[in-house]
C-alpha cells in the first residue's frame, strides 16, 4: 500500500501517497522525467487533483507524486496541540527522503500547502527545483474569515442528523468555492466530507481549523532563504485568498532565482483546481513555467545524509530563524520537533481538542453500513432545512421563539 509511516518517540503518523506511474509507487517513475510534487488543497485531500493528474500536458512529460496531509484524506495520525505548517513541511520532507525521491517541482494549493511549501524550501532548499503556489493566502486569518471557521466549525462537528450535516457541507462548499447551485460539485464534496470528516472524525478537522486561525507570519528572513524559481497564480476575485497578499509574497521574496512571477487567473474566485476552467488554466501556466526551468532527471539515488543527520541541519537553521535555540536539541526524527507553537497556543489548541473529543462514540455518522454515503445531497427532499423558514417565513425556531415570548395565560 502506498503508505509511508514516519515512526518516532512523540508522534504517529502514516503519510498516504499517489503517483502517475504504472504501478502507483515511485520505483516505477521514468528517470528521464523531472517529478513534480502536488500539494492539496484545504478540507479536500490528493484525489482532487485529478484535473492535474489526468492533463497530459503535465502526465506525459513528467512523474507526478501527491500527498494527504496528515489529518487529510488516508493519512492517519494521532491528534498534536503541536501541529503547524512546520510540521507539515517536516512531514514532506522526511517522506521525500524515506522514498528517495530527487529534488522536486513543488505545486501547492491554497493555505495549508502553500505555508508548507515555503516552509520546505526554506528548510530542504535541495529538495525544491521550483516553487508554484496557487491562492497565496494572507499571512494571519482574516477576521471575517476567522469567524466563519468557527461557525462553520460547530455545525460540521455537531451535525444532529444527515439533513444538518448536509446543510454545514453546503455552507462550506458557499464558502470554499463561491458556487451555489453547482449540484455535481456539491454532490461530490459532500460525499466526501461524508466519508472523511463527518462528525465522528471531527478532531481531523479541528486541527486542520486550528492550524490555520493560529498560524503566524513568516519572518522575512525565512522568505530571503528562498532561493528557487518561484511561480504565484492568484484568483483575481478570491474573497479568502485577495490578491493584494499574494502581490505582497511577491515583493518578499527578494532572493527567488530569476525573481518570483505572478499570474492572475481573471474572474477566478477560488479554487483553481476544482473547476475545470480554472484548472486547466493552472495546467497550462505551471506547464510553461516548468518547460523554461533545467531538464532535470528522476534517478532514485541512495541518499548523501540519514533522515536523522539531515533533520538535525532543519532544526539548527529552524533555530536560527526564529531565535530559539533549544530547538536544535530535539528529537530529529519527529515531525513534531519542528512545531513552533506557542506554549499559549498549544494549550489552547489542546484544550478545543479534548472539548470536541468529548463524546465522540456519540456523534452522528452519515454513512450507511456499507461505508458509503446514504444518497446524493442532490437526492433530499426539497424541503426546507427545520431552521430554515418556509414561503411564509415560518420555521421550528421562529415557531419555538414565539412560544417563548407569549406572556404566561395564567397571569
Amino acid at each position: 500500500m502506498p503508505y509511508i509511516d514516519i515512526p518516532s518517540r512523540d508522534d504517529y503518523v502514516s503519510i498516504w501517497y499517489i503517483t502517475n506511474s504504472d504501478h502507483g509507487n515511485v520505483g516505477s517513475f521514468d528517470p528521464n522525467r523531472p517529478t513534480c510534487i502536488l500539494l492539496h488543497p484545504l478540507f479536500l485531500d490528493s484525489s482532487w487533483l485529478i484535473r492535474h493528474f489526468d492533463d497530459p500536458r503535465l502526465s506525459q512529460d513528467y512523474n507526478l507524486i501527491a500527498l494527504d496531509q496528515r489529518t487529510c484524506g488516508r493519512s492517519r495520525c494521532r491528534p498534536s496541540q503541536f501541529h503547524d505548517s512546520y510540521v507539515d513541511a517536516a512531514d514532506i520532507a522526511m517522506v521525500c527522503q524515506a522514498l528517495l525521491l530527487p529534488p522536486a517541482h513543488i505545486l501547492a494549493f491554497e493555505a495549508i500547502s502553500v505555508n508548507a511549501a515555503l516552509r520546505l524550501a526554506a528548510l530542504w532548499p535541495e529538495q525544491v527545483l521550483s516553487m508554484t503556489l496557487c491562492d497565496v493566502p494572507p499571512p494571519t486569518e482574516l477576521q471575517w474569515v476567522f469567524h466563519a471557521y468557527d461557525e462553520l466549525l460547530q455545525l460540521w462537528c455537531y451535525a444532529p442528523d444527515l439533513d444538518s450535516f448536509e446543510h454545514a457541507g453546503n455552507e462550506v462548499v458557499t464558502f470554499m468555492t463561491g458556487e451555489t447551485d453547482n449540484l455535481d460539485l456539491q454532490d461530490d464534496l459532500i460525499a466526501y466530507w461524508e466519508k472523511y470528516t463527518p462528525p465522528t472524525k471531527r478532531l481531523r478537522i479541528v486541527e486542520l481549523v486550528n492550524i490555520m486561525m493560529n498560524r503566524t507570519l513568516l519572518r522575512p528572513e525565512e522568505l530571503a532563504s528562498i532561493v528557487c524559481p518561484v511561480l504565484i497564480i492568484q484568483g483575481e476575485a478570491s474573497p479568502i485568498a485577495p490578491l493584494k497578499y499574494a502581490e505582497n509574497l511577491k515583493q518578499l521574496l527578494i532572493n527567488s532565482e530569476g525573481g518570483p512571477r505572478l499570474y492572475v487567473v481573471k474572474g477566478a474566485k477560488a479554487c483553481l483546481n476544482i473547476l475545470p476552467g480554472s484548472a486547466s488554466i493552472v495546467n497550462q501556466v505551471f506547464s510553461k513555467f516548468l518547460a523554461q526551468q533545467p531538464r532535470t532527471r528522476s534517478d532514485l539515488r541512495p541518499l548523501k545524509m540519514s533522515i536523522q543527520e539531515r533533520s538535525k541541519v532543519a532544526l539548527s537553521k529552524l533555530a536560527e530563524f526564529v531565535g530559539i535555540p533549544s530547538i536544535a536539541q530535539k528529537d530529529p526524527l519527529s515531525p513534531l520537533s519542528f512545531s513552533c507553537v506557542k506554549a499559549e497556543v498549544a494549550k489552547s489548541q489542546l484544550e478545543n481538542l479534548m472539548f470536541y473529543a468529548k463524546n465522540l462514540d456519540q456523534a452522528y455518522c452519515p454513512l450507511g453500513r456499507d461505508g458509503r454515503p446514504l444518497r446524493k445531497y442532490s437526492e433530499r427532499k426539497k424541503e426546507a432545512h427545520w431552521f430554515q423558514g418556509d414561503r411564509h417565513g415560518n420555521s421550528y425556531i421562529g415557531t419555538f421563539a414565539c412560544f417563548m415570548d407569549l406572556p404566561d395565560r395564567a397571569s
